[in-house]
């Protein structure tokens, strides 16, 4: 990254006299820059093959199993596959956000970027287009296995349905931000991680047990509300209820973490 940044600022050349002033970074390429980081350090490399096996093993598992082969087709298989990819897909937001301190890199990245606004913001549009990436990845592979589906006496049907296709793209797009979110707010990949599986987990299960926590989980229970996104048919309460839970688990720590970034002295 310092290579690439420091080619990209280095002054321009100017006569002898005339002010000389620094060549300000596109946010492309600083979004470039953030997803070549993805993939560059182990951890994060080994977690984009682990999300791949996953959509793999997933379609491996539903033409394995007898009794829903006839209900495989595109939809359903792609439906299958988010499974791991909301799993896993949130970790990787959280290291984009987090690596930056864990490895010690704030003090050069910045210093090559000032803006740290601008920082984040190549970060959060990288983190927005893996899930993207993702998504068009498991329509590929659905599509493969669909066609194997066929061949052992699935269902083969292609049908997927326009607002199913948007649900899966708005679910992987919120969940990598939510990752994102409490990486941001925490700065530590572990207990960013823990936290992220274990206060969300909490709250389902607290609003499931405490009768006059029902209501308020109807609205704030992220893995309650984003259960109807991705199929057909998806009410507009539905998907306000989303929106509500989304707003306080991505947005809200989003902010504040943000405003942590940009106001911490980096050392």
């Amino acid at each position: 990254m310092t290579a690439t940044l420091q080619m990209t600022e280095r002054p321009a050349v100017v006569p002898d006299g005339a002010e000389r002033t620094p060549r300000r970074v596109s946010l492309l390429t600083l979004t470039g820059v953030e997803l070549r980081k993805l993939a560059d350090t182990r951890a994060g490399l080994w977690l984009l093959i682990v999300i791949g096996l996953g959509i793999v093993l997933t379609h491996v598992a539903m033409l394995a199993t007898a009794e829903p082969r006839a209900g495989a087709n595109f939809a359903a298989l792609m439906g299958f596959a988010q499974i791991p990819v909301s799993i896993l897909l949130p970790v990787l937001g959280i290291l984009a956000m987090t690596g930056e301190f864990s490895q010690r890199t704030a003090i050069t990245t910045f210093a090559l970027v000032p803006a740290r606004g601008r920082v984040l913001a190549a970060k959060l549009l990288a983190a927005v287009v893996i899930a993207l990436i993702t998504t068009a990845v498991t329509a590929g592979t659905s599509a493969i296995a669909n066609l194997v589906a066929i061949g052992v006496d699935g269902d083969g049907s292609w049908t997927l349905k326009p607002e199913a296709l948007l649900g899966f793209v708005v679910l992987e797009i919120v969940y990598i931000l939510m990752g994102s979110a409490f990486g941001a707010l925490l700065l530590n990949s572990p207990l960013a991680i823990v936290l992220y599986f274990v206060v969300p987990t909490l709250w389902t299960t607290l609003g499931a047990l405490v009768t006059w926590l029902h209501n308020a989980a109807e609205w704030l229970d992220m893995n309650a509300t984003s259960m109807p996104i991705g199929e057909a048919g998806v009410t507009s309460g539905e998907w306000a209820r989303f929106g509500v839970s989304a707003l306080v688990w991505v947005v809200v720590p989003l902010v504040c973490g943000i405003i942590r970034i940009t106001r911490r002295e980096v050392n």
